[in-house]
């Protein structure tokens, strides 16, 4: 309904879902007991009528539901870098664990909503919201069993998606059930990074990158421009300024506090730091302006603050969890120096501003003059 993705009523829709068919039923006879009288008078008339609420009866209940319009993948395909067909800057959610590294094409996960998948054993849940920009991997399991879910619709314009055993329905933003009988739930969130398949391949060349499913082909060409925020969708397309509803941010959630930062901001400055929780954290911007990587490191924060340690520099996350600096600034005073820094990835997302302020109220927007 116009409106609806902004009003505060997802439990009741969640009820309204769950008793359906019964509430249907009772009006559908209702209907056909209004009707009869005039029936009797109008037949051909009144048979139409009939016919046109059966039409929009099956079609918002079988086509036009959410599971049938963003249809899971039939197909999962991985290859290799030599084997390849994704173009190398397209846009990809790189997971690892243990030996083992996959790509996600964003442009494929922004269709499906959802990707189910094995990672050296290990079951991964891979989400994207197209609509809030949001990419999240999660463990698909609840209550320590491993669960099934199916996408069920959107609230406050972020994908929900609807658990197998209970009906539970979960966040894509933050993977809580926000609706249900585990209401208050969260499915535990798995590290994750967001980059172009080129910058992701050069952290992982052994990595696997997922393939096109030839089955929805047309739908992936569809998104082709979303990485960019070319989609031309109110919905989808973004703001090129800076806190508009469609504009950029990387968002970061602490223990007891959230950032927020100016996708803009890290595009001209190239890196930002900043402390959270204690630690310091470390963004930098890749050459290719649409990369992004975010690290905790346990230097103090004092020990960054000098652009002669950053400006210029190209930085590379080492397989041990080792930050290298070795040109640049640095480099030019001595080309022997390498500075290196223990580090781990920090848990910062790409999102719509309009997103990350509705599910994170109270984040705090950094280096900003308020």
């Amino acid at each position: 309904m116009p409106g609806s993705q902004r009003w505060n009523v997802v439990g009741f829709a969640h009820f309204l879902n769950a008793w359906k068919w019964p509430i249907r039923m009772v009006l559908y006879l209702l209907t056909i007991m209004s009707v009869m009288p005039t029936f009797r008078r109008y037949k051909i008339l009144t048979s139409i009528c009939l016919l046109v609420v059966a039409a929009v009866t099956y079609f918002f209940n079988f086509p036009m539901t959410a599971s049938n319009m963003f249809r899971p993948i039939k197909v999962k395909k991985f290859a290799s870098v030599k084997d390849n067909k994704i173009l190398p800057e397209k846009l990809v959610i790189g997971v690892t664990y243990g030996n083992e590294s996959r790509a996600y094409p964003i442009e494929m996960i922004g269709y499906h909503h959802r990707v189910l998948d094995t990672i050296s054993g290990k079951s991964v849940f891979v989400t994207y919201c197209t609509v809030c920009r949001t990419g999240r991997v999660f463990e698909p399991v609840v209550n320590g069993k491993q669960e099934e879910f199916q996408l069920v619709g959107m609230d406050h314009f972020n994908a929900m998606f609807e658990d197998k055993t209970t009906g539970t329905w979960w966040r894509q933003e933050n993977g809580e059930a926000c609706a249900g009988r585990l209401k208050g739930q969260k499915l535990p969130e798995f590290p994750s990074v967001q980059m172009t398949l080129r910058e992701w391949l050069q952290l992982h060349p052994d990595g696997k990158v997922l393939q096109w499913d030839s089955n929805f082909t047309d739908k992936y060409k569809r998104m082709s421009k979303f990485d960019k925020g070319n989609s031309g969708s109110k919905l989808t397309g973004s703001d090129t300024g800076s806190w508009k509803e469609k504009s950029w941010v990387l968002g970061i959630q602490g223990k007891n506090k959230a950032y927020v930062y100016d996708w803009n901001k890290l595009k001209k400055s190239r890196w930002i730091v900043d402390t959270l929780d204690g630690k310091t954290l470390l963004i930098f911007m890749h050459k290719d302006n649409m990369s992004y990587s975010a690290y905790f490191v346990k230097e103090s924060i004092g020990q960054f603050k000098n652009s002669y340690y950053f400006e210029g520099n190209e930085h590379v996350e080492a397989k041990d969890g080792i930050l290298y600096f070795s040109t640049g600034k640095v480099a030019s005073v001595n080309p022997a120096m390498v500075l290196q820094y223990q580090a781990e990835n920090a848990p910062v997302y790409q999102e719509f501003w309009h997103s990350w302020r509705t599910f994170h109220p109270s984040s705090i927007r950094r280096f900003v003059k308020e």
